[in-house]
């Protein structure tokens, strides 16, 4: 068997909760979890969206039937086929993203970067492998993966992780080993537990983004 690959145009989306523009003074780009729709994700940051800040939801490039049939539709980042074209595809669509929506917004706006479960392993990938470069990245309910863990470092970066008392898919083990690994290489890091299941805690949402604005002034 003989295998081959070509590389070819494909259409994209992202939303976005305003349209970019020189007013924002930050831009949040958020990368969803498995089986989700960019559009879905980005209503769980309404809380924090507003006049000053812009957030915005790419989608993961493989759209598929949720459960199978004619349920659903969701949106995947990758799968272990062929995952090293999929992790090449996406950080290129990401920068591209990214790209056009910074390009009508200040140069000096402030850019963090949310990943959220499968999407916390996507947006670390994005931000050592791309051109993108940003100043805060937040880790929810998903860590470093594990062919980055060792390299990636986030000198300039501020890092926060946050994860949930009761979170299905990380054991109270795995989260504790997975913090010491980041503790290891990241002094400075900062680290939120929630009281919750794998999700987007409005609350705890709210609190982060509100203190990062206190810190600020």
């Amino acid at each position: 068997m003989i295998r081959r690959t070509i590389t070819i145009p494909k259409t994209a989306r992202y939303f976005s909760s305003a349209e970019p523009s020189s007013q924002f003074d930050e831009v949040v780009f958020v990368c969803h979890g498995y089986a989700q729709l960019a559009s879905d994700f980005l209503n769980e940051f309404n809380v924090i969206a507003n006049d000053k800040r812009l957030v915005v939801a790419p989608e993961g490039l493989h759209r598929f039937y949720h459960k199978g049939g004619a349920d659903k539709v969701v949106a995947s980042w990758m799968t272990k086929e062929d995952r090293e074209d999929d992790i090449r595809d996406y950080v290129s669509w990401l920068d591209m993203a990214a790209a056009d929506v910074l390009l009508r917004c200040r140069p000096d706006v402030k850019i963090t970067v949310l990943g959220f479960s499968q999407g916390a392993a996507t947006a670390t990938r994005w931000i050592t492998s791309g051109m993108t470069s940003i100043h805060h990245l937040i880790l929810w309910c998903g860590f470093f993966p594990p062919d980055i863990r060792e390299d990636f470092s986030v000198a300039e970066t501020q890092l926060t992780v946050v994860t949930a008392s009761d979170d299905r898919f990380i054991s109270a083990e795995e989260e504790q080993r997975q913090l010491a690994i980041i503790k290891a290489k990241h002094a400075t890091y900062k680290h939120i537990r929630f009281i919750g299941q794998h999700v987007i805690d409005a609350g705890t949402l709210s609190e982060l983004f509100n203190a990062e604005i206190s810190k600020s002034h």
